[in-house]
């Protein structure tokens, strides 16, 4: 197995010194969020949702995350018209389907943005993408309660989908359907703040911007976030300051902190 805690640092630095454009059509909770999360990553955020606007805005971008959290038909419209582009420059199209389960209409509309373009890394709790990949599950709201077996989940996924896939929970799983890494970063505290996982999605968007092995960016990004968690739950009294020690140390991690604290697994 590679040495991930080097690769992690190395992609941790390349993203400060390229500085990729983020395009993403995501969610009203989370939208100040994941674009500050971006900035502290060393990258820049821009949201554009109009149909209008947001094939120009592709174009420019070197990454693209789609998000379902609020979603409304014209925005699923957008995100195909945006993901079509992304296809034909060759930039990581990386899906949220947040509440996948929960309705009908968000799981269709996340079925119709697979099956409409190219998606190039899945990202979601145990219970959505147990949905998507055909396995019984329980979504309330956008909460998993109920999923398969995660280490079935992603590789199957991963051949249905012919992308890299991602569940994140206590342990994150990731598979492209042949390698599948297991990683054991992160925080309790992660769970008591609005939209961690989308952070995750957006992190993961950032790494693959720069790094064109999506699992390896996908491990890297999961392991970035989870070691800042880690950190950051030391200094924090609660879900608040937790938040602020959080971006923080996304902001500034150090290559012995990646070396020490890095947790991953090969299966």
């Amino acid at each position: 197995m590679k040495n991930f805690a080097d690769l992690t640092y190395r992609i941790y630095s390349k993203v400060k010194a390229k500085k990729p454009l983020i395009h993403h059509i995501t969610n009203f909770v989370v939208m100040n969020d994941t674009a500050n999360l971006t900035l502290a990553l060393g990258a820049s955020p821009v949201m554009a949702h109009a149909k209008e606007e947001v094939e120009d805005m592709t174009t420019l971008s070197d990454a693209l995350v789609l998000n379902v959290g609020t979603l409304t038909k014209e925005w699923i419209e957008s995100m195909i018209l945006s993901a079509k582009i992304a296809n034909k420059k060759g930039i990581p199209v990386i899906l949220d389907p947040v509440g996948a389960g929960a309705t009908s209409f968000r799981t269709e509309m996340s079925f119709q943005i697979l099956e409409s373009c190219r998606v190039s890394i899945l990202r979601g709790n145990n219970g959505e993408i147990s949905t998507l990949a055909g396995f019984k599950a329980h979504v309330k709201g956008v909460d998993s309660l109920q999923g398969a077996d995660p280490m079935q989940v992603v590789r199957d996924a991963a051949l249905k989908f012919n992308c890299v896939v991602v569940v994140t929970g206590k342990e994150d799983v990731v598979s492209d359907g042949k390698r599948t890494v297991v990683i054991s970063n992160g925080h309790e505290l992660l769970t008591t703040i609005t939209g961690s996982g989308c952070m995750v999605t957006t992190a993961i968007a950032v790494v693959s911007a720069v790094h064109t092995d999506l699992l390896e960016s996908a491990v890297s990004a999961l392991s970035i976030f989870g070691i800042a968690a880690e950190i950051a739950a030391t200094k924090a009294k609660g879900p608040g300051s937790f938040k602020v020690y959080l971006f923080d140390h996304i902001h500034k991690l150090s290559q012995k902190e990646i070396e020490h604290r890095i947790k991953i697994r090969e299966i």
